[in-house]
C-alpha cells in the first residue's frame, strides 16, 4: 500500500485523538474552580454523593462567610478574591485525605469527609476559618458559619437531604451569631 494513501488515512484519526484530548482537557477544567482550584458544584456532587452511599461515617459540611460582601466593598475585589483562596486553602487542608472540599458559588463552600474522626474535628475548621487573611499588609477579618450532617443523621443516605440538612443547620449558626457551627 501506498505510504501517502496511509498517512491520508490515518490523519482523521489523529485529529480526533487530539480533539477527544481537548474535550477532556475542557470537561476537567469545567469542574474546577479557577480562582480557587476546588472541585465547582458539578464536579463535587457526583463524587460526593458517590462517596456518601460508600461510607457510612461520612460527614457533609456546608459553609458561608459571613459579611463577605463587605471585605469586596470595604478593601475591594483582590481582597475578596485572597480571603476566598485562603478559605479554600484551609478547608482542603482540614479535610486532608479523607474528604473533598468545592466552591458551590460565590462565597458558598462544600466539603465530604469519608471518616471525621481523622480531621482535627469541626471547633478547629472554624477556628481555621476565621483566622484573619493578610492581605498587602491589611489583616483582613474572616468569620464562617458552618453546617454540617452526619449521614447516620439521615434515614436515606442522599446527598440532597445532608445537603439540606446541612444548610439548615448553617442557618441556625448564623442566627446565633457569627463563627458558629452547627
Amino acid at each position: 500500500m501506498d505510504a501517502s494513501i496511509v498517512a491520508a488515512a490515518g490523519l482523521p484519526a489523529i485529529g480526533w485523538a487530539l480533539h477527544g484530548g481537548l474535550l477532556l482537557r475542557r470537561l476537567a477544567t469545567a469542574r474546577r474552580d479557577p480562582l480557587t482550584g476546588l472541585h465547582t458544584r458539578a464536579g463535587w456532587t457526583t463524587r460526593a454523593d458517590h462517596l456518601l452511599a460508600k461510607h457510612p461515617g461520612a460527614l457533609v459540611l456546608l459553609i458561608d462567610l459571613d459579611d463577605f460582601k463587605a471585605v469586596n466593598d470595604t478593601h475591594g475585589h483582590a481582597a475578596g478574591d485572597a480571603v476566598l483562596t485562603a478559605t479554600a486553602d484551609r478547608l482542603t487542608a482540614w479535610c486532608g485525605r479523607h474528604g473533598i472540599a468545592a466552591r458551590l458559588g460565590g462565597d458558598e463552600f462544600a466539603a465530604i469527609v469519608t471518616s471525621p474522626g481523622r480531621t482535627p474535628g469541626l471547633a478547629a475548621l472554624r477556628a481555621a476559618l476565621g483566622g484573619p487573611v493578610d492581605h498587602h499588609g491589611h489583616a483582613l477579618p474572616v468569620s464562617a458559619s458552618v453546617g454540617h450532617c452526619h449521614r447516620t443523621d439521615l434515614p436515606v443516605p442522599a446527598l440532597t437531604d445532608a445537603l439540606s440538612t446541612a444548610d439548615k443547620a448553617m442557618y441556625q449558626a448564623k442566627g446565633h451569631g457569627r463563627r458558629n457551627t452547627r
